[in-house]
C-alpha cells in the first residue's frame, strides 16, 4: 500500500478526536505563540477536514503533522499524540520527507523575480542568524532585488532546511499576497 500523506494522515488524527478534544485543539491552535500563526476565524466553526487544510497551508506537511503531535500532547490526548508520532516516523522512514520539495524551492524563480522587500527580510534574516554581517553587506550591496534574492537563494539557503523554513516564514509575514497567489498554483 501507497504511504499516507501528510493531509491523509492529519485527516486521520483529527478525525478521531471527540468533539470537545476536537474544540480543545482548534483553541490551543490558535492559541500557539509561534510563528507561523493560525487567526481563529481560519479554523472557528470548521470540520476536521477544513482544519487539515489550514494547516497543512499555514505549515509544511511535515511542520503540520509536529504541531499536531505538539497540540495533542498539549490538551491531554496523550494516546493520539503517540499514534501520531508512530505514523510521523512510519512516514519519514519511507523517505518521503527527503523527496518532499519545499515551497522556497519549487518557487524558486518566481521569488527571485517577484520578491519586492528584500531590505527587511535580509534584517530578519541576519535577526535569526541565517546569515552574519558580512554575507548582509555582500547580498545587501547587490544592484537590483533579483540578484539578491538570487544570492540567498546561493548562500545560506543551501545551508539546511531550516534556513529554507525561517525564510518561508518571513516570506509569510513580509509578503503575504505574493505567498497566497504561489500557493494558491
Amino acid at each position: 500500500m501507497a504511504p499516507k500523506t501528510p493531509k491523509r494522515i492529519l485527516w486521520s488524527a483529527l478525525e478521531n478526536l471527540s468533539k470537545e478534544n476536537f474544540e480543545k485543539f482548534c483553541h490551543a491552535l490558535v492559541d500557539r505563540p509561534q510563528d507561523p500563526r493560525v487567526r481563529r476565524n481560519r479554523v472557528e466553526g470548521k470540520n476536521f477536514l477544513d482544519v487539515a487544510d489550514v494547516m497543512i497551508s499555514t505549515f509544511t506537511g511535515i511542520e503540520a503533522l509536529k504541531v499536531t503531535e505538539e497540540i495533542l500532547r498539549d490538551i491531554g490526548c496523550s494516546e493520539d499524540a503517540d499514534e501520531l508520532g508512530k505514523r510521523l516516523d512510519r512516514f519519514s522512514l519511507c523517505g518521503i520527507r527527503k523527496k518532499q520539495e519545499h515551497f522556497v524551492d519549487k518557487h524558486r524563480n518566481e521569488l527571485i523575480q517577484r520578491v519586492s522587500v528584500v531590505g527587511p527580510i535580509l534584517d530578519k534574516l541576519l535577526m535569526e542568524k541565517v546569515i552574519n554581517h558580512e554575507v548582509y553587506a555582500e547580498i545587501h550591496s547587490k544592484s537590483t532585488n533579483q540578484a539578491k534574492i538570487r544570492a540567498v537563494y546561493d548562500g545560506p539557503l543551501r545551508a539546511a532546511r531550516a534556513c529554507k523554513d525561517i525564510f518561508y516564514i518571513i516570506l509569510k509575514d513580509l509578503e503575504p499576497y505574493l505567498i497566497r497567489d504561489l500557493e494558491g498554483n
